[in-house]
């Protein structure tokens, strides 16, 4: 194993969106949001404090507006190069995040369609580094492009590639762009929902044996509230939720359970030839890590861990 402190980059790529949060018809919050945002937000407030040397970089598009300098100095406050973060003219987007009475979120976007188009990253990562993608923007016909020449050098260099699929059956996407991603990826993270729409079947050992595992050794399936599983080459293992005295919302909830994983494989060392084919041992190293992220981010109504969070 390496130093946990090692010089290493985290280097998240998706989109960043200002989410105003409502419930009851009524706004409680506006936060900048963005599923890999989110995940890479509260790894700066842990990895970024915890492990000086680890460099947190953030790969995405904003316009040239408020929301865009609400946006950069929230970055710059939670330990995020800003060096990745294209500025271009046009409207950043928003997004209503509308809470209903079990606090789960259904959302409305509002994007500028005239916004110039997003170019595919030139930061460099190394072997050991670590890349974090997914959601929408991995594979829309504006982004996904560019995302998978990113991932697959990423990949090529030697770095730990994590991608959380964030797929519904509204995005219109064929599953053979998603299924590029995995073939691209270390470990693989789907909720039950996300497999149900992709493949017809919550089953996540049967989706594991018959789409993922061809493709990727790893898997992990979250389940809101219900136990997690997942899957490498000779292991299927499951770990329970962590109790939350009281939800406040669920968003975020996803991507910091992301966040959790990639911060236990900082902490711990490992290199991406640890995780070839991920042992017992090491998952009951990565999931509970994740789950005390997941746990601590429903309990606030943001979308990253709180800035004093102790994993």
């Amino acid at each position: 194993m390496i130093s946990s402190n090692m010089a290493r980059k985290i280097v998240g790529i998706g989109e960043t969106v200002l989410d105003i949060v409502f419930k009851n018809g009524k706004p409680l919050a506006a936060v900048p949001g963005g599923s890999v945002f989110n995940s890479m937000v509260s790894l700066g407030r842990t990895a970024g404090r915890d492990f000086p040397d680890v460099r947190l970089i953030m790969e995405s598009q904003v316009g040239d507006d408020y929301v865009a300098d609400i946006v950069s100095s929230f970055m710059q406050e939670n330990g995020l190069g800003l060096e990745g973060m294209q500025r271009n003219g046009g409207q950043s987007n928003v997004s209503m995040a509308l809470l209903d009475e079990r606090n789960n979120a259904r959302y409305e976007f509002f994007r500028d369609k005239d916004i110039p188009p997003f170019r595919t990253p030139d930061t460099a990562l190394g072997i050991d580094d670590i890349a974090i993608f997914g959601s929408f923007f991995a594979v829309s016909p504006l982004t996904g492009a560019q995302t998978k020449e990113f991932i697959r050098r990423a990949k090529a260099a030697g770095a730990i590639v994590y991608y959380d699929i964030n797929f519904r059956k509204n995005h219109p996407v064929e599953p053979a762009s998603i299924e590029e991603n995995i073939a691209l990826s270390t470990i693989v993270r789907g909720s039950s929902e996300d497999i149900e729409s992709l493949y017809g079947s919550s089953d996540a050992a049967l989706v594991y044996r018959e789409h993922i595992a061809p493709l990727c050794p790893n898997f992990i399936c979250t389940r809101g509230s219900e136990n997690a599983e997942v899957f490498s080459p000779g292991v299927h293992g499951r770990f329970p939720v962590m109790p939350v005295s009281e939800v406040v919302t669920t968003i975020g909830a996803g991507d910091n359970f992301n966040a959790g994983i990639i911060y236990a494989i900082i902490a711990a060392g490992l290199r991406r030839s640890d995780l070839a084919s991920i042992p017992s041992e090491t998952w009951a190293r990565l999931v509970p890590t994740a789950m005390r992220f997941s746990a601590n981010v429903c309990g606030s109504l943001y979308n990253y861990v709180d800035k004093d969070f102790r994993p």
